[in-house]
């Protein structure tokens, strides 16, 4: 099931805490823990190397992970994920186990296709996308590694919201309310208005015109 295999190592007590952390990262190892299922808690670290290169893949984030510990395969999925603010090398990983026969959330990525085709692109319309993955609902094995939204038809000021994306069967929606279901997830812009070189001088000539006439008039007043 799982494309992506992690190496882990359990931490000791003594390898837990922001100080113990650092010192992890420096031997280029990631500090994480996989929690959920039936099972407790367990902090490890995985290597960053692994990590990085996993991550270059978008749909790592939409996938079950296989993370070998002490001997055990341990099927999980990426929760959180927190990265340095700056520099953006991953600082700490929640991994959350999958039950077999269990349903659980997922975010998946929105996956647009038929840009370049669409009516409000031939129109001249800038496509805007609002949402980039969206929480989905299904089985591990159903678990689909981007969610396709096509674009197709959208001409100049319309608009796809969430009820409007087809999912994959047995995939269903997590919504907190019907406001959800309105939430846009991309829309069809006009395009810019260019100001061309005989616009700016027509402009220039108006602006010069009203900045002379009210001189004009009060010569003329004056005399």
């Amino acid at each position: 099931m799982s494309q992506f295999t992690l190496n882990g190592v359990a931490r000791a007590e003594s390898q837990q805490g922001k100080g113990a952390s650092r010192r992890l990262r420096k031997d280029n190892l990631v500090p994480a823990i996989i929690y959920g299922g039936n099972d407790e808690a367990v902090a490890i670290c995985v290597k960053t190397n692994e990590v990085v290169k996993a991550l270059s893949n978008e749909s790592f984030f939409s996938s079950v992970i296989t993370i070998n510990l002490d001997g055990a395969e341990h099927e999980v999925i990426i929760k959180a994920l927190q990265r340095h603010p700056s520099k953006g090398f991953p600082l700490h990983i929640d991994f959350q186990r999958i039950v077999r026969g269990q349903t659980m959330n997922f975010n998946v990525p929105v996956n647009i296709i038929n840009e370049d085709s669409s009516v409000g692109k031939k129109e001249g319309g800038i496509l805007t996308i609002l949402v980039n993955d969206i929480e989905v609902n299904c089985l591990p094995r159903n678990l689909p590694e981007a969610i396709e939204v096509d674009v197709a038809n959208l001409a100049i000021g319309d608009s796809i919201h969430l009820s409007d994306v087809t999912l994959p069967n047995e995939v269903t929606l997590v919504t907190h309310d019907e406001a959800d279901l309105n939430r846009t997830i991309a829309t069809m812009q006009p395009p810019a208005v260019i100001e061309t070189a005989d616009d700016a001088e027509a402009s220039t000539e108006e602006t010069t015109e009203a900045e002379v006439a009210p001189a004009d008039a009060e010569e003329t007043t004056e005399e």
